[in-house]
């Protein structure tokens, strides 16, 4: 999952051309996974990278006070009516728009390898408060299910690793060990919702309609294939990572 900061630039833009089909067919989170990320009791929690507020109306349900933190307008659009009760602010986390120590937990959904660690970390310390947290969520496909493995191969994998959460948290020297936790989460999708799943990927949003339209036919195939009714159920794994900000 890991790219280039050129890439790495290039491909998180992308999603603004596709805030819509985003905030349309992206899955949240399971309510077991955000508490394990969070604690249980109310916090000051900063969602950065926040895009159309996935995470953020689950960090609202659970109790917590949240400042969603998002650089791109029409992401934060959607975001501001699905989530009116969190405060949205336009930054990004090489540069957070919040004073030190206010935070105690900053919580980056599908987010945190868009990055650049070396600027990030260190302004991820800064905003939080003695003995905050670090807490890091994706969402990935489980290819174990024959049907989303062939989706997997249709629009490429998407794993997790240790480069992507563990090694740069841990070369920062910022943060204590790294838990890693895991969820099993579904999500049920129409035909349309399925589509812009895929749309909303970086690797399909970056290319031209002309490149788009075969995969997108590969994809209705499959749902054709494997629907039951109106709508087919994909399965997630949840990938959670922690770590408690070291005293400095």
């Amino acid at each position: 999952m890991i790219v280039n900061r050129d890439e790495r630039r290039g491909r998180a833009s992308s999603f603004a051309g596709v805030a819509d089909a985003y905030e349309h067919a992206r899955p949240g989170y399971p309510d077991e996974a955000v508490v394990w990320l969070t604690g249980d009791g109310p916090a000051d929690i900063v969602d950065l990278g926040a895009g159309t507020g996935k995470l953020t109306r689950s960090l609202h349900r659970l109790g917590h006070r949240v400042t969603a933190v998002e650089p791109l307008e029409e992401m934060r659009a959607h975001l501001r009516l699905a989530a009116p009760a969190a405060t949205a602010l336009e930054g990004s986390a090489e540069k957070i728009p919040l004073p030190a120590a206010s935070a105690d937990v900053v919580a980056i959904a599908q987010a945190f390898h868009w990055f650049d660690h070396e600027f990030a970390l260190p302004e991820i310390a800064r905003v939080l408060r003695a003995g905050g947290r670090l807490a890091l969520v994706w969402n990935t496909r489980d290819d174990r299910v024959p049907w989303a493995r062939k989706l997997s191969s249709t629009i490429g994998s998407e794993t997790v690793e240790s480069r992507d959460a563990q090694e740069p948290i841990d070369r920062s020297g910022l943060f204590g060990p790294v838990e890693r936790a895991s969820f099993p989460y579904l999500q049920r999708l129409a035909r349309g919702e399925l589509q812009d799943l895929v749309l909303s990927r970086s690797y399909c949003a970056m290319r031209p309609p002309s490149e788009r339209a075969p995969v997108l036919a590969a994809v209705d195939a499959l749902f054709e294939a494997h629907a039951v009714g109106e709508t087919i159920t994909l399965p997630y794994v949840t990938e959670c990572f922690r770590a408690i900000l070291l005293p400095h």
